[in-house]
């Protein structure tokens, strides 16, 4: 019964997803897609950031159909969370104790915006990255599920659900940059415009090499 399930949901699985979950297991663009989107110049690492050891951590693009599309979850950060505070983020977290990483994406997902981790398949991941300033080691994972889902914002953990489709994320008319300042220090900042918000740093690098797995599927 179980195997009949399984094949079931791989034959009613729509033609995207399917393409999509083919391109994750090949060659990933990795940092030249992540390269796009980084900010710089870099800023000078101190001491501290170069001796931190890495907290895995991983994230969740959860892509679920809507509007004759395909859409993902984003959140604005709470105040109240550690690190990251008022960023935009995809829902994801340190892994904890006797859980795989893809596990922690999924529990990450139903803590942060209340999606049943029973609705999900994942299709496949994208590649790590690291974040000197805060230590995360993240790793990108990819999933699905059929319908709509309820959304539930964690009060302590996101302010806010955003939700973004995957043709916004293509266009390339979201993709920008901007001159700013972090810490002193003036630089180029790219982003994506998406829906209104501005979606910079690790996120948007984790967004960019996905947007090329996309253009693959076309």
């Amino acid at each position: 019964m179980e195997i009949q399930q399984k094949e079931m949901k791989q034959q009613n699985i729509p033609n995207f997803i399917q393409l999509l979950k083919n391109n994750l297991k090949s060659k990933l663009p990795g940092k030249k897609a992540h390269d796009i989107m980084r900010t710089g110049p870099r800023i000078t690492k101190t001491i501290d950031y170069i001796n931190k050891t890495p907290v895995p951590s991983a994230v969740l693009i959860l892509l679920y159909p809507k509007n004759k599309t395909f859409n993902f979850i984003l959140t604005l950060r709470s105040k109240k969370v550690e690190s990251h505070k008022g960023q935009i983020s995809l829902p994801g977290g340190a892994q904890e104790k006797n859980e795989t990483l893809s596990q922690t994406a999924l529990r990450e997902s139903n803590e942060e915006i209340g999606v049943s981790t029973e609705i999900i398949e994942i299709i496949g991941k994208l590649s790590t990255i690291y974040v000197p300033f805060s230590g995360f080691k993240i790793y990108p994972y990819v999933g699905w599920t059929s319908k709509v889902p309820d959304l539930n914002a964690s009060e302590d953990e996101v302010e806010k659900i955003i939700e973004i489709s995957i043709d916004e994320l293509i266009n390339n008319h979201n993709q920008r940059k901007k001159h700013t300042t972090i810490k002193g220090v003036p630089v180029i900042m790219p982003y994506f415009n998406l829906n209104k918000e501005i979606v910079w740093g690790a996120t948007s690098m984790i967004l960019s090499e996905f947007k090329e797995i996309i253009k693959r599927t076309t």
